[in-house]
């Protein structure tokens, strides 16, 4: 377990003074924010692939029915995106209580930042700071004493508000905000005594290791148990594990490191570049984010820069597997696209690794379904003029979260490993 700078008993006055009402948590209570290996995770009996697996029977469609009984018996993240802080907190008192008659964890994505997704298809949230420090405090209040595990803001982090444009925030200030909200958010969770809380840091083919390092270095990635990997995203488990490593290594480095390598997660080797490598020119010889077979470079890098980090500063993290068994999508040979959004309603993918905190990986916490499979990730165009999305025909795909029956079946169908009842339901 990380040791955490702050103190929990400032962060329960803040939460208070958010609510107007004092915390429920016990100051005396013992912190574990781990994820032991043996935990099972919350399944929702209600969820959008149960309610499909009813329409399908009552269709008559029976090996549809059958595949999506299947899906919806394995566990999977709920995700709160909006509400007033009353509304959320009654929302996750309902979930916090469905957790615990089945003596499971569940897993929370809070989703309310200000500017969420750069106003794109996954546009919203809370309507300035203020409201969202008050919502964020109302979420984590209702987790109370209960093993939880929360994934803060996907997206967040990766794409800041100097990210989203030119025009969007000149002159810092948002960006500033965006950080300060992130920091809150840590630390009202954290005052949960077994609260799990993972700060989103996108995917291996986003930023450079050094680059989301920092970030999260910034938005206090040291008082939690880490951060969230491929939220939403096809990227392989494997490779996510690697670069997951190398961004813990890199945070240690910045961090922890030798004196002169404090401060500095910007010199860190990364998907993109090494210094280890020759940089010649010559096949093999420099580091190409999309040739895993590459990597080696910025393992040299790491090996020579970092092979003195203790195992007990190293931060953890979790992937989100709910959609990558077949990996990421390429548009074949022959099609070209304005934008092919590899990122949006991907055809032919399928459901990856079972959710576990048992992993074999040492930083990885656990895999998890964190996007909800066969909700849409939005209407793509493909930087086409629309509205229909190219890749299914020119078919307008549902908004950002709206259930997709056809693409659930596709998910569930092409499952690696090849979908299955889960027994394991306490």
């Amino acid at each position: 377990m990380k040791v955490h700078r702050l103190k929990p008993a400032l962060a329960l006055a803040a939460a208070a003074l958010a609510l107007g009402s004092a915390p429920a948590v016990a100051a005396t209570q013992t912190a574990d924010h781990t994820l032991p290996s043996d935990s099972r995770f919350y399944v929702e009996p209600n969820s959008d692939a149960a309610k499909q697996a009813l329409t399908d029977v009552k269709a008559g469609d029976l090996r549809g029915a059958l595949t999506m009984a299947q899906l919806a018996s394995w566990p999977e993240a709920t995700w709160f995106t909006s509400g007033t802080p009353d509304q959320v907190a009654q929302q996750v008192s309902a979930l916090m209580r469905g957790a615990r008659a089945q003596r499971a964890v569940p897993v929370l994505v809070a989703y309310d930042i200000p500017l969420r997704d750069c106003g794109q298809y996954s546009s919203g949230g809370a309507s300035s700071d203020a409201a969202y420090r008050q919502w964020i405090a109302a979420f984590a209040h209702a987790i109370g004493q209960a093993r939880a595990a929360v994934v803060l803001e996907p997206d967040a982090l990766a794409n800041l508000p100097q990210d989203c444009g030119p025009t969007t925030d000149p002159t810092g200030a948002l960006t500033a905000a965006r950080m300060a909200d992130l920091r809150y958010a840590v630390s009202v969770l954290e005052a949960q005594p077994r609260t799990a809380v993972y700060l989103d840091a996108g995917n291996s083919q986003w930023h450079a290791v050094g680059d989301i390092a920092q970030r999260l270095i910034d938005a206090d990635v040291a008082d939690t148990q880490g951060f969230s990997l491929n939220v939403s995203n096809y990227q392989p488990t494997d490779q996510s594990d690697h670069y997951g490593t190398w961004v813990s290594k890199c945070i240690w480095f910045a961090t922890q490191g030798p004196s002169w390598a404090i401060g500095h997660a910007s010199w860190c080797a990364s998907q993109y570049y090494s210094p280890a490598a020759p940089n010649d020119g010559l096949p093999g010889d420099s580091v190409s984010s999309t040739d895993p077979s590459t990597w080696h470079w910025t393992d040299d890098w790491f090996t020579q820069n970092t092979a003195a980090a203790p195992t007990a500063q190293l931060t953890h993290f979790v992937v989100d597997t709910s959609r990558n068994g077949l990996g990421a999508w390429t548009p074949p040979a022959g099609t070209s696209y304005p934008d092919s959004q590899t990122w949006c309603n991907p055809p032919g993918r399928g459901m990856g690794a079972r959710p576990t905190a048992n992993t074999g990986v040492p930083l990885a916490d656990a895999y998890l379904y964190i996007k909800t499979i066969g909700q849409s990730d939005g209407s793509c165009t493909r930087g086409t003029a629309g509205p229909g999305d190219p890749v299914y025909g020119g078919t307008v795909d549902p908004a950002a979260g709206v259930w997709w029956p056809t693409q659930a079946m596709t998910l569930a169908g092409n499952a690696v490993p090849a979908l299955r009842f889960n027994f394991d339901l306490g």
